[in-house]
């Protein structure tokens, strides 16, 4: 009996071509993935409240259910994807309400992305809804091209693009409409 004949050659080199190259397909994966560098938090944390001071007066309250955070990429930033409650507090004490479904702090620019049902309020019955808010932190400055509902004791307002104070002393609106009470 004879395993194999002249035939058979060129089917064996066949074989072998073909293992060969799965297994080489299989390497290959290998390979790629060791060049991905892996994209991971370098701090994560669960039900977070965090407190900032400044000379010893409390200026911020953030509430967190989960905070990531990215201090070690080229561009650091903070990420909180299940939302935010953050209390900011002026030098009298009076006390800004932000509400947000996701946020992200990039740190070389001290801007905060507010995203998703985002409501910021405060002790005077000021209320600002929208879907993405910007927070300059140094400035103190919140601005957004979105569309927004303001509500305040003196009627509601709807436009598209608004800036202001923390305090809602300083409103430069856009695109605006609905009714509100002159003074």
């Amino acid at each position: 009996m004879k395993w194999f004949s002249r035939n058979s050659v060129p089917f064996f080199f066949a074989v072998f071509f073909c293992l060969t190259i799965l297994s080489c397909e299989s390497n290959f994966k290998d390979v790629q993935k060791m060049g991905v560098s892996e994209f991971a938090p370098s701090g994560d944390a669960d039900s977070i409240n965090l407190k900032y001071t400044d000379s010893g007066r409390i200026t911020a309250n953030l509430i967190s259910p989960k905070m990531l955070d990215y201090a070690t990429v080229e561009f650091p930033y903070t990420e909180f994807p299940n939302g935010i409650h953050l209390t900011l507090y002026d030098k009298n004490g009076k006390e800004t309400y932000i509400d947000a479904a996701y946020a992200i702090s990039h740190k070389a620019t001290n801007i905060i992305d507010l995203q998703g049902k985002v409501k910021i309020s405060n002790q005077n019955g000021d209320l600002l809804e929208t879907e993405q808010l910007y927070y300059d932190q140094k400035n103190e400055w919140f601005f957004t091209e979105k569309k927004f509902k303001f509500t305040s004791p003196k009627g509601v307002s709807y436009g598209e693009g608004i800036d202001f104070s923390k305090d809602f002393k300083k409103v430069n609106s856009q695109k605006i409409s609905g009714e509100v009470q002159s003074e």
